[in-house]
């Protein structure tokens, strides 16, 4: 992957993705952390959504491939747009507010549908990256690496810090989604 300046260029882009994926669970993490969390259940937490940010852009991944078969040379337009499409959702609901979590983070299913909620968007940008045939092993070990890093970061910091340094980086992770659909599409 990297004996090519564009392979490089791919891994970098990969890289960014994953951060700005991870975005989405070190902001939810933020405000976990807030409602005050066990170290125990930081490293939960944390293990599940690492592999939640795995499965999901490996099942994308797949389906993209698939997809990318079907529609040949669109191909690229509907992975630059989907990825438009998921940078601007962040972006949008980075800045809701009033929003309330009726789930119980420490039980098995609260930290299992936390874990899939912010993994979803994984899967979307796996999909995007299977029509354009990234390396698959480097692309789900970042983002599952990056997911997990970014949740203990987000979750540690959100016992010490203010809920708007998570919407910020929520934010910040869907300009970075948005510019690489851009960049995709032109």
């Amino acid at each position: 992957m990297l004996e090519t300046p564009a392979g490089l260029g791919q891994l970098i882009a990969i890289l960014m993705m994953a951060a700005a994926l991870g975005m989405d669970a070190f902001s939810l993490g933020i405000g976990i952390g807030m409602k005050g969390i066990r170290l125990l259940h930081v490293l939960k937490i944390s293990v599940l959504i690492g592999l939640f940010h795995i499965l999901m852009p490996l099942i994308g991944m797949y389906t993209g491939q698939y997809m990318s078969s079907l529609l040949g040379q669109v191909a690229d337009y509907v992975a630059g747009g989907l990825l438009i499409l998921l940078g601007v959702h962040m972006v949008f609901g980075s800045f809701k507010s009033g929003e309330t979590r009726m789930i119980d983070h420490r039980s098995l299913l609260g930290m299992l549908l936390f874990a899939l909620s912010v993994s979803v968007d994984s899967f979307s940008v796996g999909l995007s990256l299977g029509m354009f045939q990234s390396n698959l092993i480097v692309t789900v070990l970042a983002f599952g690496i990056s997911g997990g890093v970014m949740s203990v970061l987000g979750l540690l910091l959100g016992r010490r810090a203010s809920r708007n340094l998570g919407d910020f980086g929520e934010a910040l992770g869907g300009v970075i989604l948005l510019a690489f659909g851009l960049a995709f599409i032109f």
